[in-house]
């Protein structure tokens, strides 16, 4: 089995620059490939965050997925429907001086390649859908809890799953089967696009459909009060669609327990910076001050496929999705690269070791940094009166200002490294408290 891993990396974020989405392969490259796209609205955490879990915490055993979960990237991160109109009508025709012009392109190749036997759009979408009416939220007009397919069925032989109708009905049913409310249901909103809608002749699925691949958006409902939930929903149905694909897989979580779905959703992994400092966002203070960052050109590596960084005049927003998750006041510096591959010994507790900057090292009692005599060694947090380098300086937990700590629990410090008035690089030290 071959498995496709896709590293993202993001320099400093500005309004105004349209970051490019990532796709990503997982399988085994024999049988069906369904094709998922998720955040082409900006404003729809429930299509993006599942698609993003597809990437992190799906194996997919037999068969192929191919995930985008970051279609309309900045909108994403902005929480906006599109900063640049409305992505999801663009799929007709667009201008080569638009924005949106690249995205939509590549997005449009990747639907029309050969392996692609099926799309899913993710949506949230407002009220809940049935076909008759009920009130201001509960009607035909509403888009919510609905799979929308464009026709009954495809006209072609190109396809084995040509009738979406009967598709959208076998995975309602399934999803109707186990809702969190009886409310929530799932219906099939058929839009007849070719004769009755000429905004949606401006879709991405109605692209799909004209170019004889079946495509379906799953819509879940805005007015679901938690972001779990629409997760679940989501994800439920891309089960279904790749139960109908015979796409086999394996996750790392109950789908049915919200209180364990929701701690995947809210593991924000871990970033990595300058490649010499790393963070682990699921355990963040929400700000960092007097942060060592390079004058420009910042480089910022997030496992998690959500993440980037907005730069605003005074400080780095730390994004995953439309969430802050913490922001790093900068103090600038010239970064020595010469030696940033340096290993640093630590006698720590009982023992010693040597490890790498970027390093998160676990210590219980105390520590010694023990560098090459031409390092500066300053400990965030820590001070003695009159020293300046608190290299070879045993460390005790109860001697920082714990407003230093790099965590809201007050474990974590920063141990940061200079070499000829040059940043070479951090470690972290977490005390098990």
């Amino acid at each position: 089995m071959r498995y496709f891993v896709v590293l993202c990396v993001f320099l400093g974020t500005i309004f105004g620059q349209n970051l490019p989405f990532d796709l990503y392969k997982k399988g085994t490259n024999d049988g069906d490939t369904l094709l998922v796209i998720g955040g082409i609205h900006g404003d729809e955490p429930g299509g993006y965050f599942a698609a993003s879990i597809l990437q992190t915490h799906y194996t997919i055993t037999k068969g192929n997925l191919w995930v985008i979960p970051n279609t309309n990237f900045e909108s994403l991160l902005r929480n906006r429907r599109g900063i640049y109109g409305d992505m999801n009508r663009k799929f007709h025709h667009i201008d080569k001086d638009d924005k949106d012009y690249e995205d939509v392109t590549r997005i449009k190749q990747i639907m029309l390649e050969d392996e692609v036997d099926l799309i899913l759009n993710l949506h949230d979408g407002r009220g809940f859908y049935r076909h008759n009416w009920e009130n201001s939220i509960f009607n035909p007009a509403a888009w919510g809890q609905a799979f929308i397919i464009d026709q009954e069925v495809l006209n072609t032989t190109k396809t084995k799953y040509n009738n979406l109708d009967e598709l959208a009905k076998l995975v309602s049913e399934n999803l109707n089967e186990e809702l969190i409310e009886n409310h929530h249901t799932f219906n099939i909103k058929n839009t007849q696009t070719k004769d009755k809608d000429e905004q949606m002749k401006l879709s991405l699925t109605y692209f799909a459909i004209k170019n004889h691949k079946p495509a379906f958006a799953v819509e879940t409902s805005k007015n679901l009060t938690q972001l779990v939930q629409k997760v679940k929903y989501q994800l439920k149905a891309i089960e279904s669609f790749m139960d109908i694909m015979k796409i086999e897989y394996k996750r790392e979580f109950d789908i049915n327990n919200l209180s364990e779905l929701e701690a995947v959703i809210n593991d924000f992994q871990k970033i990595t910076i300058n490649d010499v400092i790393a963070l682990d966002l699921n355990s963040i203070r929400g700000h960092l001050y007097y942060f060592p960052l390079k004058k420009q050109s910042n480089e910022f590596v997030f496992s998690h496929p959500l993440g980037s960084v907005l730069k605003n005049d005074k400080r780095y927003d730390i994004m995953i999705g439309n969430k802050r998750v913490g922001a790093l006041y900068p103090q600038q510096f010239s970064y020595d690269e010469k030696n940033k591959n340096d290993l640093i010994t630590i006698e720590y507790d009982e023992t010693s070791t040597q490890v790498p900057f970027g390093t998160t090292l676990e210590v219980k009692n105390h520590f010694t940094i023990k560098a090459d005599e031409k390092y500066r060694v300053n400990v965030i947090g820590f001070a003695k009166d009159g020293v300046e380098n608190e290299n070879d300086i045993k460390v005790e937990y109860k001697e920082f200002l714990k407003r230093f700590s790099t965590d809201p629990h007050n474990s974590t410090f920063r141990v940061e490294f200079y070499r000829d008035g040059m940043f070479v690089g951090t470690i972290l030290v977490k005390f098990t408290l």
